[in-house]
């Protein structure tokens, strides 16, 4: 009788979420028992509210760019949990993630018996745990690694870092991280280790200077990256938002490092796509996915729209979790829009992908939401017929731009229902 294979999506879906038990002891007794796999190569830690996933993928490139065989860890994924993983600059292959889900799976066990009843190793914690053991197997040198909720207790700060990076910051999570931008950047730059070095983005002059006293306090180098990487590099990634994101990799990569080739620099710019920002997806009419899900996130998105629509008029499909700032996002969004079509996120793309119990803001609220500050929309609650609605929309003459934005968790469905063919995606690999 032949084994069962092992599926390691429907494991890591089996687990208690990410965000309902934050905690460094799970963790660190889980690493320690698969052999602390997270001490086998150098590590970058990327923190911050925004900007994280795109900072990460650049650092990885750059370093593998320059001779330093490289991975990352993203989060979250849209379609399979293996895309948390990159090694070399492609998704781990579904083999080595197997194995490795498996191998966690099996001291996840262990560890749960050691906990107190009622307590046992979370979702995030095991899929992290599986992209730094799946990191050690493949013998990368060093990795990029972006934090999941906030720093301070998130599964990712295991690492011995050798750099830190903060993105941005920004109101986002406040129920987890605190109510103000210097509560919520202190619970950042609290991964930051001792005689190491912090690469510090677009922050506030407040939130400098927390930077400065937090590196000034643990004997740490502070490195303020440019806003621009330069008018010689050329950015495949769309966006101003990805030039502030791309200078900022640029300094991390260089503190690792120690220097940076500039024609290998200029060669991983022309070359770095990043999946779900400002993404096309299909071409008549053309449509693009964002996943800016907060107010910051969506004013970067609408300022880098004209360079990508053009003088076309866009129509975004809107789909907004619960717990975000509906009202500011929309209003940072609507001077780019000429229309909109609200709906809401499949429950089942919500609970696949490590936010059971999550809600949309319903179609309604968002109508009002876009009323209030004079843009045109419209309700319509099932997500798939609110793509097929707005896309019909923009497609009308003269052919507009279509956006699906608000959230990470539709960029899966948006695909399924209007996009390219995987094998054509950024980033994903036909399964």
């Amino acid at each position: 009788m032949a084994l069962a294979r092992f599926d390691p999506d429907a494991y890591l879906d089996s687990l208690e979420a990410i965000g309902w038990r934050l905690g460094l002891e799970r963790m660190h007794k889980l690493t320690t028992a698969l052999g602390m796999p997270q001490h086998r190569f150098g590590s970058i830690h990327v923190v911050g509210t925004n900007g994280k996933s795109s900072v990460t993928r650049m650092i990885a490139a750059l370093l593998e760019a320059h001779g330093v065989g490289s991975g990352a860890c993203l989060s979250p994924h849209t379609a399979s949990w293996s895309e948390r993983t990159l090694i070399h600059g492609e998704e781990i292959g579904a083999g080595e993630w197997a194995a490795a889900v498996e191998t966690v799976a099996t001291a996840a066990e262990g560890v749960n018996r050691t906990l107190e009843e009622g307590d046992a190793v979370t979702q995030f914690e095991a899929a992290t745990a599986a992209t730094f053991l799946a990191l050690a197997n493949a013998r990368v040198k060093a990795a990029a690694i972006e934090a999941g909720l906030g720093g301070r207790l998130d599964a990712t700060n295991t690492i011995p870092s050798r750099v830190t990076v903060l993105t941005s910051i920004g109101l986002d999570h406040t129920d987890w991280l605190g109510e103000t931008e210097l509560e919520i950047a202190a619970e950042k730059l609290a991964v930051l280790r001792d005689q190491t070095t912090l690469v510090l983005g677009r922050v506030s002059p407040e939130v400098a200077a927390l930077a400065e006293r937090t590196a000034a306090e643990r004997g740490a180098r502070l490195v303020r990256a440019p806003e621009d990487p330069g008018p010689e590099i050329r950015l495949l990634a769309p966006g101003d938002f990805q030039r502030r994101n791309f200078a900022l990799a640029r300094s991390a990569a260089e503190a690792f490092l120690g220097e940076v080739d500039p024609a290998l620099v200029g060669e991983v710019a022309a070359s770095v796509s990043i999946p779900g920002r400002l993404e096309r997806i299909a071409a008549r009419p053309p449509t693009y996915i964002d996943a800016a899900h907060n107010p910051d996130g969506v004013r970067a998105l609408a300022e880098a729209l004209p360079a990508v629509t053009g003088d076309r008029g866009v129509v975004a499909c809107l789909a907004i979790l619960a717990d975000k700032d509906a009202a500011a996002m929309v209003g940072a969004l609507a001077p780019a829009l000429e229309r909109a079509v609200c709906t809401e996120l499949p429950a089942a793309a919500l609970a696949a992908h490590g936010r059971p119990g999550a809600r949309s803001r319903s179609a309604a609220e968002l109508v009002a939401a876009c009323g209030a500050v004079g843009l045109v929309a419209e309700a319509e609650p099932d997500f798939e017929a609110a793509l097929l609605r707005s896309s019909l929309l923009a497609a009308e003459p003269p052919e507009g731009a279509l956006l699906i934005t608000g959230s990470h968790y539709g960029i899966a469905p948006a695909r399924a229902v209007l996009g390219a063919d995987p094998a054509q995606v950024p980033g994903r690999k036909p399964r």
